[in-house]
């Protein structure tokens, strides 16, 4: 291996030991009792019985870590699935059978907008973050979630309206055009028109060839009009004829959007405002690391006691010209130490241009830690970490951190070139320290030979199919390496990722 220099310029960053696979708890050893106290010789009656020494309490056991608290994914599904099922039986419960054909519209347009208002809400929980489902179930996970039921929401919507709308007409029988001015004469009815418009502002500017072609502060701008129009759904809902005839149906409806509304209230405001006057956190070093590529040293107060996790991440506001407006994900690089924390940044965009520039002393807001991709996820003893790019960031805390011993742990970074490896002296320094194995894959994506192909993922890791992955990437190269991985004997559920472009 060529001479390297190794990370004794990052005082803050020197690797850990090693440390062996945790296993059994080894039994402690047995404490002496403590010498009997002699006493000076004194004039006087004999004792009856001679003095012994009473047995020692052992010491208490320090307290356990409290784990943090997280919810699986597959539970949460089925919460969600069960809570559907709750709106469609309160519809059915309600629902009287008719032949008529305006009946039949109106039955329709309940069940629709029941599951709407339901689905807005789930919407809104999944975007609260709460972290015992951001912990367990991911970020970016949830982020897809999120896409996709806004899809189903806004085609419940959709055909909420339209079967009101027909349903209207053939009551009144009008045409459909005298039918819509009617109906926007009530005033709950031109709320929820209002909260539709938004609801579809939200969704088409969410839409993969329009996101691409607007700023991130615009798609923000518009998404937060999507509580401007849950709210005016929730008014529309409560005047509607399925929650207005019972007064323990309009209770729980209402328990649930104060619910839901105290959650996203608490965890995206109140949390994150009490955390920047407890923390005070501040940039106190930005550091090159390669071509376009800097480390940012953000150094606050109690920061310990954020629990942040290697291969977690914060959204990052840094309160400066150009980049306030902007709450970005950014990965820890690096573990938690000395109330410090780093993140690792490339250049891509005019806001990570703007972070190169940053000065010692800027006031930083962080809210998080979220993400999944830690060590909770590790089911297996052997573990293959596999990153691409700037992906790296997660995976050099988890490589240093993450327990075994050696060739326990095995790294593998590609990049398109030796400028593109991002900490490469500090991956080197960990790899010799732990005796763990690490491979750098170099070459354009387009070249013929493909490090990342099944046969070369097995020449390089032998024993691939007993290992847990873990793998951060550009989206391309992570959905190509899980296929591969998958195809190399890798089964699905030991293939751990987090995607930073939906979280």
């Amino acid at each position: 291996m060529p001479d390297v220099t190794t990370e004794a310029s990052h005082p803050l960053y020197v690797p850990l030991r090693p440390e062996p696979f945790p296993t059994a708890p080894m039994p402690a050893p047995p404490i002496p009792a403590p010498p009997v106290p002699t006493a000076p010789f004194r004039a006087g009656p004999v004792p009856a019985a001679p003095f012994r020494a009473g047995p020692v309490p052992a010491p208490a056991a320090p307290a356990a870590p409290v784990p943090a608290l997280r919810l699986p994914p597959d539970r949460l599904r089925d919460a969600v699935l069960v809570g559907a099922g709750a709106v469609a039986l309160l519809w059915g419960v309600q629902a009287r059978p008719s032949a008529r054909l305006d009946a039949l519209f109106a039955t329709g347009a309940h069940l629709t907008g029941l599951l709407a208002g339901y689905g807005v809400l789930v919407l809104l929980l999944l975007m609260a973050r709460v972290p015992a489902v951001e912990h367990g179930v991911g970020a970016d996970r949830l982020a897809r979630w999120h896409a996709l039921g806004g899809r189903y929401v806004l085609g419940l919507i959709g055909a909420h309206a339209l079967l009101a709308l027909c349903g209207y007409a053939v009551h009144t029988h009008t045409d459909l055009v005298t039918a819509t001015g009617d109906l926007l004469a009530y005033g709950a009815i031109a709320a929820a028109t209002a909260g539709t418009a938004l609801f579809a502002a939200v969704g088409i500017t969410s839409a993969r060839a329009v996101r691409s072609r607007v700023r991130h502060e615009t798609w923000r701008a518009v998404h937060l009009g999507a509580l401007l129009a849950a709210a005016l759904g929730f008014v529309h809902q409560l005047a509607g004829p399925d929650l207005a005839g019972s007064l323990l149906t309009r209770w729980l409806w209402s328990m649930a959007h104060g619910t839901v509304a105290v959650l996203l209230l608490w965890y995206r405001l109140v949390v994150p405002v009490r955390a920047a006057l407890r923390h005070d956190l501040r940039v106190v070093e930005v550091r090159d690391e390669g071509p376009g590529v800097v480390s940012v040293l953000v150094r606050g107060r109690g920061v310990a006691r954020l629990c942040a996790e290697p291969g977690q991440f914060f959204r990052w506001r840094f309160l400066r010209r150009g980049l306030w407006a902007t709450a970005l994900p950014f990965s820890l690089s690096a573990p938690v130490r000395d109330d410090t924390l780093r993140i690792t940044v490339k250049a891509l965009g005019d806001h990570t241009r703007r972070i190169r520039r940053l000065r010692p002393g800027t006031r930083v807001l962080a809210s998080g830690p979220f993400g999944a991709l830690t060590a909770h996820r590790r089911t297996r003893r052997k573990v293959l970490l596999l990153a691409g790019g700037v992906g790296i960031t997660p995976m050099r805390a988890l490589f240093e951190t993450l327990p075994g011993g050696p060739g326990d742990v095995t790294l593998l970074y590609r990049a398109s070139n030796e400028s593109g490896l991002v900490l490469r002296e500090e991956l080197e320094a960990i790899a010799r320290e732990r005796q763990a194995a690490l491979h750098f894959l170099l070459g354009r994506s387009d070249d013929s030979y493909d490090p990342l192909a099944p046969r070369a993922l097995r020449d390089l890791v032998p024993d691939l199919a007993a290992h847990d992955v873990y793998l951060c990437g550009p989206p391309a190269m992570a959905k190509a390496a899980t296929a591969n991985l998958i195809r190399a004997g890798v089964p699905a559920s030991r293939i751990h990722s987090e995607d930073f472009d939906h979280a």
